[in-house]
């Protein structure tokens, strides 16, 4: 049983509690509206896990799912959420840690190995804990979403096998001080660009590479103006997809059981999907004529945590959190 399951367990018991105590509730008699705000397009992999929970409840939610951003800005579904404006959210790791600092853990270099490590995490204590702040901040964590892991694409033809292979090189990363810090976490010298305007900065040479999961490459045919792709895997990326935390109290325990369940099992097949996505993009890359390759992980690893405990963003981290996560790997 997963930690989510138990934690849906346990808000299964209080919920029935509370009909017993209120019988005859509004939700109990009504179907539930559900807005999902993400930022993902319509053809994401994601978009097509979010259209499948919401036909997975029908029966007990009316679900509507706004993709691209349409519903509210990319950003701010966390905020809308906690004022009552939007029930559902695919929420950035990275703006819970503008609420609740503790979270910036997760979104520093190497935490996670894997996808796997990623699910382990969340299911275990450590994953309570992260998930019990952000209850504590009004949202209720569904699921962690898997979207794939940050490679490094280059335009320069070296090889790089350890971080200092990669001083010097002009790598452009999102724009914000956590992104631009997990470029020099890899021992880049990062530089922010807007994403529409990557593809002619390789091309002319004005960047030397950029980091995106492997289906983004693909996407936006950045092999085209690229020689190589190393497999550093220095970020696992994914999103929280995650409910208000008010309305998942005053869900019926059949509700939240089966809105959990149908979380559960579409995003477990988003993930697989995403996984297999990855694994075709290698082969198609070299077919292309790039050259595609592990560096030394363990080195880059080590570099980058040592960066993120010399900085300013660890001092949120609750102790003994990273060792956990470390752990959880092994």
């Amino acid at each position: 049983m997963t930690n989510f399951t138990r934690r849906t367990a346990l808000a299964v018991a209080f919920s029935a509690t509370a009909a017993l105590a209120v019988p005859g509730t509004a939700l109990a008699q009504e179907k539930p509206t559900l807005r999902l705000s993400s930022v993902v397009s319509d053809n994401d992999i994601r978009a097509e896990a979010f259209a499948k929970i919401a036909e997975s409840v029908s029966d007990t939610f009316d679900m509507q799912v706004f993709n691209g951003a349409t519903l509210v800005a990319q950003g701010t579904e966390m905020t809308a959420i906690q004022r009552g404006n939007l029930e559902m959210g695919l929420i950035a790791p990275q703006t819970i840690a503008e609420q609740i600092p503790e979270w910036s853990i997760v979104t520093s270099a190497y935490l996670f190995s894997d996808a796997a490590h990623l699910d382990a995490t969340f299911d275990s204590d450590v994953g309570k804990q992260l998930t019990d702040m952000a209850e504590e901040a009004g949202i209720h964590v569904l699921a962690p979403v898997y979207f794939g892991a940050r490679q490094v694409n280059l335009a320069p033809d070296i090889e790089v096998k350890t971080p200092e292979d990669l001083n010097g090189i002009t790598m452009r990363m999102p724009g914000g001080d956590a992104w631009q810090f997990l470029g020099e976490a890899i021992g880049a010298n990062p530089t922010p660009l807007a994403y529409a305007e990557v593809y002619t900065a390789l091309q002319t040479g004005a960047i030397d590479g950029q980091d995106n999961p492997l289906p983004n490459d693909y996407n936006m045919k950045f092999y085209e103006v690229t020689s190589q792709i190393v497999l550093t895997s220095h970020l696992i990326g994914f999103d929280v997809l995650a409910i208000s935390a008010e309305l998942w109290n005053e869900l019926s325990a059949e509700q939240q059981e089966t809105l959990q369940t149908a979380v559960d099992e579409a995003i477990a097949e988003s993930t697989q999907r995403h996984l297999d996505r990855e694994a075709e993009l290698v082969q198609f890359f070299k077919d292309e004529g790039l050259k595609v390759y592990e560096p030394d992980q363990d080195a880059f690893r080590e570099y980058a945590q040592q960066k993120y405990l010399e900085s300013e963003f660890a001092a949120s981290w609750p102790d003994g959190m990273l060792d956990a996560i470390n752990a959880l790997a092994e």
